[in-house]
């Protein structure tokens, strides 16, 4: 088992330049904050794996508090927010680009957002991330390296993928599809509407058999999931940007600030101001603010 406190010099990429289309690279968890630190949470603009090292914290991931430690895994998507804290905590992280695994047969999506590893199941993805940071260190602008770094996280992400399950409760597979699908279909429409009706149209079936799909996935019907992807994109906005409240209102197809501040409350139980206002201040473990995500392949339990 490789166990180190501090990541190795191959994993000392600078993580916060914005990656190629492309690209694969590797860095220690403090190359993903600010120079301010984990002041509030940062929006990712990449994939990433997130495998802690050293320390015990906690990571917060679209706002959920999940408890870290060595062995600790992550896995986050582009457009979602994390911060990361605790003392001494360290992990070394992958980072690729949307073009990077095209064309090999991996699912990113099938790897769960949170797993604590052990066992040999551990032993072999600390070895599969240690190799794949020294590899993209060793050959760091060879061409020819390209397709080794590709294959390896494709390799890392099916063994990841094949772990022991999560307790996922089972879904049919017709109504897990259609789920699927809706997300799909409301990551591109919701700043625009957040009407049942419109995404059964686009999907060429019932508003019933959306809900039914949502509420068989999710324990949630499909009012419910959508509004959910507005709350969550009004908060990763509100968390992790500085835009004002009124624009970011606007952008997610609220023309009237007051309208936005009444869903969002609705929604999150807190105004934009005040969730705004709290940023800064740690979660408690385990809390989940606002309500998972739309967009997840394998939403979480409610809080």
């Amino acid at each position: 088992m490789v166990t180190t406190g501090q990541p190795s010099p191959a994993t000392r990429t600078d993580l916060s330049a914005r990656v190629d289309a492309d690209e694969i690279a590797t860095g220690a968890l403090a190359d993903l904050a600010p120079a301010s630190g984990w002041s509030r949470p940062v929006l990712l603009d990449a994939d990433l794996l997130v495998l802690v090292t050293h320390g015990h914290g906690t990571a917060e991931l679209d706002f959920r508090a999940l408890p870290c430690r060595p062995g600790t895994l992550l896995r986050a998507r582009p457009g979602q927010v994390l911060r990361c804290h605790g003392p001494q905590l360290d992990a070394t992280v992958v980072r690729w680009g949307p073009e990077t695994l095209r064309g090999l047969d991996v699912d990113p999506d099938a790897v769960p957002a949170y797993r604590q590893l052990a066992g040999e199941d551990e032993d072999a993805v600390i070895s599969e991330v240690t190799q794949l940071a020294v590899d993209a260190d060793r050959h760091a602008g060879v061409p020819a390296a390209v397709a080794l770094l590709r294959h390896q996280l494709a390799v890392l992400l099916l063994r990841l993928s094949l772990l022991p399950g999560t307790g996922e409760r089972a879904t049919p597979r017709a109504e897990s599809e259609t789920f699927r699908r809706l997300c799909r279909e409301v990551e591109r429409g919701y700043r625009h509407t957040r009407r049942v009706e419109d995404y059964a149209a686009q999907l060429g079936c019932s508003v019933r058999t959306l809900t039914r799909a949502c509420l068989a996935v999710t324990g949630r019907s499909a009012k419910q999931v959508i509004d959910e992807r507005v709350a969550l994109q009004a908060s990763r906005l509100l968390a992790a940007t500085d835009e004002p409240i009124a624009r970011i209102g606007r952008r997610l197809g609220f023309p009237e600030p007051t309208n936005f501040g009444r869903f969002f409350t609705r929604e999150v139980g807190v105004s934009p101001g005040a969730f705004r206002a709290a940023r800064e201040q740690p979660l408690p473990v385990r809390m989940v603010r606002p309500r998972p995500p739309a967009d997840s392949p394998a939403p979480a339990g409610r809080a």
